[in-house]
């Protein structure tokens, strides 16, 4: 009995806590340093969403080790929805196959809220790359290898890239760049063919035609740059990558809690305001239940990981 009344009292103390929430600011943890489409995704939503919850809504940084450390923070915070995590489709779903030990399970320590968008990636190329479609890239690549650029060894980037070769057999030989910027730089300057990038990062160069635009691989093509073809439309069917964010919780936080901000975000996220900021970024807004968005990371980690075995791709 005594038991039972324990459990009573903790299950009545999570909804009455659920009934008051938030009575206190609310912490968003970006596992990366300020700036980047990642961070931004995560400060456009938070003015905003502070006005619905009636709390301030603050964004933390705390980058390292390729997100994991500040997401293993909110891994071990309290799980009462005050401290939230702005998850990464790098982080939460390809860390755990390319890193020999992370210090998180995503499936087990987080409870999806929403996924707050989809950021566009697109593969562009120096003008004097003698090919303008992907066919064209993928034939060209066969006669001799092609180098082609990205933010980071086991980013999203990098895996489409991978995914591409596997698809095709184009000869593709990654170069690995500390960040997104430095890899279009080198690219723009004629230092290395090819990059993939989010459209955010190079959107500015195909349109001044610094750039070749070859391709989009996602499901539609981009807003910002519309008369670039999707992957799909240049003959690959069913490719479909892009980069996502969204907002986890510590897994144990109460349902009506995650119900809460969900049902928030969503209003904010298709705001005449989060739209017009998102666009900017190259984001589609999406917020999405958590059972589709959990749906989503499920299988994004079966996805990339027969992705990651086959490339072998390891980070020490």
């Amino acid at each position: 009995m005594k038991t039972l009344f324990v459990v009573c009292t903790a299950v009545l103390a999570l909804a009455v806590h659920a009934q008051d929430y938030p009575a206190r600011p609310v912490r968003i943890v970006v596992p990366f340093a300020p700036g980047g489409v990642a961070d931004n995704s995560a400060r456009v939503v938070a003015e905003p969403l502070a006005q619905r919850l009636g709390q301030q809504v603050v964004v933390e940084n705390r980058p390292g080790a390729s997100g994991n450390i500040g997401t293993q923070q909110v891994a071990q915070s309290a799980a009462d929805g005050y401290v939230l995590l702005l998850g990464f489709d790098g982080t939460m779903v390809i860390n755990p196959h390319v890193f020999p030990k992370i210090p998180f399970d995503t499936l087990k320590d987080f409870a999806p809220v929403t996924k707050l968008g989809d950021a566009t990636l697109i593969l562009v190329a120096h003008p004097s790359l003698p090919a303008r479609t992907l066919q064209e890239v993928i034939q060209l690549s066969k006669a001799r290898p092609l180098a082609y650029g990205t933010s980071g060894t086991g980013g999203t980037p990098h895996l489409a890239g991978e995914l591409l070769k596997q698809r095709t057999g184009a000869q593709l030989e990654h170069v690995p760049y500390k960040g997104g910027g430095p890899a279009v730089s080198d690219v723009v300057g004629g230092q290395i063919p090819l990059v993939f990038t989010a459209i955010a990062s190079a959107q500015q160069y195909v349109r001044t035609s610094r750039l070749v635009g070859i391709g989009v691989p996602g499901a539609k093509r981009s807003s910002a740059l519309p008369e670039v073809p999707t992957f799909q439309e240049s003959g690959l069917a069913g490719f479909d990558v892009s980069a996502w964010t969204g907002i986890f919780a510590p897994a144990a936080t109460p349902r009506a809690v995650v119900e809460r901000l969900q049902k928030e975000l969503a209003v904010v996220l298709h705001s005449p305001f989060v739209k017009e900021r998102y666009a900017v970024l190259g984001i589609e807004p999406v917020g999405n239940s958590p059972e589709a968005f959990g749906a989503q990371v499920r299988e994004d980690l079966a996805r990339w990981e027969k992705v990651v075995r086959t490339a072998n791709v390891r980070v020490e």
